[in-house]
């Protein structure tokens, strides 16, 4: 294949990629029992050969990952703590008793599949590449037990804002029927098996004519956990003197990346953060009084998008005036100006990823 063929190739997928196209390859990584961790394998993103014991189908050793690479300054793509994203992969396969994935092997993988497919994401700076890590029990067993094989794979595809162009701030539906996780399970880390239970309560939040769930905790069903698969913030004042409060990790909901970060990035702009519980009760309340400003949702999809509207079955309330406050805005702008290289990379968070190979 000539160079100029490889360059009408990639013109031709970056004028033609949408919003939710999955790119053109996929990296593939095998573990055997006795024999460990197989290469990095590159190839076109395709169906998978399955039996039908596969022992992932039966027993749930399944785990994801997701995070985003970003275009760059320079027309380069960078991916944002691809390390954090390993570390965090490799909790969640001790917690199911899977292999761990060396972390460079990780950052390998993301990186291989990133350089390959970068013509597919265009210059719009509200486009990213969503990358999806996933490992799961490949071997035909239906012995319940931990596996002895595993596939460890990476997919990608185009995103652009989560929640829709035309939707500044989200309204949330607070859940009060059943938890999405409680203590000693495995809300803290991500696994596939998470899900699943989790969209009857996002469509009786659709009936409700709300975008997003907000989940309490299991034991008391009073304290405010997460939103969707979203950390939730709450600021607390206004300007300077502003006070951004995030529910504490209690080991029942996930250590959110785009949460740390957040959090990093609120001290960076002068903002005092803290970590509590958060009962639905005083949400309401520092609403209605004016203490509570704004609320936010994060993560690696989500971004930063604010919270206006909340409906609960004690009654509904408004965050601010419904819409996103100055808080949010400049934390949200902060996080995509880090993303996108605007700013210096003073915690070194942005992998860049090497330029595509040429034959």
């Amino acid at each position: 294949m000539t160079t100029d063929t490889v360059a009408v190739r990639q013109g031709e997928a970056l004028a033609g990629a949408q919003i939710g196209d999955f790119t053109e390859h996929m990296v593939v990584m095998r573990w055997r029992h006795g024999s460990g961790w197989s290469a990095p394998e590159l190839r076109r993103h395709q169906e998978l050969a399955l039996s039908p014991a596969t022992a992932a189908l039966h027993y749930g050793q399944s785990i994801i990952e997701g995070l985003k690479a970003h275009r760059q300054p320079d027309g380069g793509l960078a991916v944002f703590r691809p390390r954090d994203h390993a570390r965090r992969l490799q909790r969640s396969a001790r917690r199911m008793s899977m292999p761990v994935l060396p972390e460079d092997d990780f950052v390998t993988a993301v990186e291989t599949l990133a350089a390959a497919d970068q013509a597919w994401l265009s210059d719009d700076p509200g486009h990213s590449f969503y990358l999806r890590p996933f490992m799961f029990a490949s071997e035909a067993n239906l012995v319940p037990r931990p596996a002895r094989e595993f596939t460890f794979a990476v997919i990608s595809f185009v995103i652009g804002s989560y929640f829709g162009q035309d939707v500044e701030s989200l309204s949330a539906w607070v859940c009060r029927d059943f938890p999405r996780a409680f203590p000693g399970g495995t809300g803290d880390v991500k696994v596939a098996g998470n899900y699943a239970p989790t969209l009857l309560a996002q469509e009786r939040a659709r009936q409700a004519d709300c975008h997003q769930v907000v989940w309490l905790d299991a034991a008391e069903r009073r304290w405010v956990e997460e939103m969707g698969s979203a950390n939730l913030f709450f600021v607390r004042g206004s300007g300077p003197g502003a006070v951004l409060v995030t529910p504490e990790l209690t080991g029942s909901f996930l250590p959110g990346i785009t949460r740390d970060t957040t959090l990093a990035l609120a001290r960076d702009l002068g903002y005092r953060t803290a970590e509590e519980r958060v009962s639905v009760d005083r949400w309401r309340a520092g609403c209605e009084s004016g203490l509570i400003t704004e609320t936010f949702a994060c993560g690696t999809a989500a971004v930063v998008t604010s919270v206006g509207r909340v409906r609960d079955e004690t009654g509904d309330w408004t965050v601010g005036d419904g819409t996103p406050g100055p808080v949010t805005r400049r934390i949200r702008q902060a996080l995509v100006d880090c993303h996108h290289g605007l700013i210096p990379d003073t915690h070194g968070w942005r992998h860049p990823v090497p330029p595509a190979a040429r034959p």
